[in-house]
């Protein structure tokens, strides 16, 4: 009697990209590393092609929202879980930022205090214990991660022990902005209340108000938005990303065959906050300013419907869906900005009933059918 067992071959791992993909890849770094520089700083302010200031900053806050919405793909894309407080670690990147250009500042403020002007009008004698390390960049650096993954691994940890999920699970998180949201508005908190912080001047000594600092972040986030994309599909492809699909689409099989979810869904969700996080970071300089208002509840929706309208678990769906609802934002809030809420509405409500799948499913079925 043959007792030998048949081996079992496992299929070949799936590549990061495609040669249609790297080719994309390349393309989009190229764009943002060599392209947009020149347009912006070489090609004359009145020529055809040139990039003005205002097309870099807006083109540099949605590649942030971006790395937001990439982040939230990957726990509700690919995990099933939906959050409705990922804004609240998008406003801690900004804010662990935001404290590093308030101490940059130096004597340049207002009353010419080595304070922070609104600790001054408040009459605060010295800093809180929170801001001990703010003057460092690579303390900044390290907070601007671990801050956000802390909240979200604590949080995440008693959610998920609880087995807290679906609707439940997206109103706690709801909740948890909102109340973080009241807590940075107050003034005895030092985040400045529901100012925040402005008037930026400096980082790492160099001006931020100049045209060659304000490229210099924009090729930052392009290369970082690009850096998480990369990241995602190599989470996505491997046996961990695996397993988080098993889990979003049926769980309780999942426990049943050996797996515990908890620790899977903990990572996956500390890793989408940190990425928020360093969104957030970004987002400040180049946009200037960081209050209470980035972490209310209708920002964390926003970004679930960016993952929405571009196509959940595609990773590039939410990236284009960032683009696509940001920049019909920004033109409609100056053209028709009485109009806009009931746009974005529309919109959600129109992707959920006619493309569950999104731009990215659309154009899927439509190359289907012309084959």
């Amino acid at each position: 009697m043959n007792t030998s067992l048949t081996p079992v071959s496992l299929p070949a791992p799936a590549p990061l990209l495609s040669r249609t993909g790297w080719a994309a890849f390349l393309l989009a770094l190229m764009v943002v590393c060599a392209v947009a520089p020149v347009l912006n700083l070489l090609v004359p302010e009145g020529s055809l092609f040139h990039l003005s200031d205002y097309g870099v900053g807006l083109l540099g806050r949605i590649m942030c929202y971006a790395i937001c919405a990439l982040a939230m793909d990957l726990i509700w894309g690919y995990t099933g879980i939906l959050s409705l407080g990922h804004g609240l670690f998008f406003a801690l990147g900004g804010y662990a930022m935001g404290m590093y250009l308030m101490r940059q500042i130096g004597l340049d403020g207002n009353y010419k205090s080595a304070l922070p002007d609104f600790m001054v009008f408040l009459d605060w004698k010295t800093l809180p214990w929170h801001w001990t390390f703010s003057d460092s960049f690579v303390a900044t650096l390290f907070l601007i991660i671990a801050v956000p993954g802390l909240v979200a691994f604590v949080f995440g940890y008693f959610a998920f022990r609880s087995r807290i999920k679906g609707v439940y699970f997206s109103i706690i998180t709801q909740a948890m902005t909102f109340a973080a949201m009241l807590l940075f508005f107050r003034n005895e908190t030092g985040f400045g209340g529901n100012n925040g912080f402005t008037d930026f001047k400096r980082i790492l000594n160099i001006p931020i108000a100049t045209p060659n600092m304000r490229m210099t972040l924009f090729v930052m986030t392009g290369v970082t938005l690009l850096g998480f994309f990369l990241l995602a599909r190599w989470l996505i492809n491997s046996k961990f990303g695996r397993v988080l699909q098993a889990v979003r689409d049926a769980e309780t099989r999942v426990m049943f065959s050996g797996y515990n979810p908890l620790g899977y869904k903990l990572t996956i969700w500390t890793i989408s906050a940190m990425m928020c996080g360093v969104a957030g970071a970004l987002y400040v300089p180049q946009v200037g300013i960081i209050n209470p208002s980035e972490m209310s509840p209708a920002n964390s929706i926003e970004i679930a419907i960016w993952a929405a309208v571009g196509g959940r678990a595609t990773l590039i769906g939410p990236i284009l869906g960032a683009f696509i609802v940001s920049g019909a934002k920004s033109w409609l809030t100056v053209a028709y900005p009485e109009f806009w809420l009931y746009f974005l509405g529309a919109l959600f409500i129109g992707v959920t009933l006619f493309l569950p799948d999104g731009v990215v499913g659309l154009v899927k079925k439509l190359k289907g059918g012309a084959k």
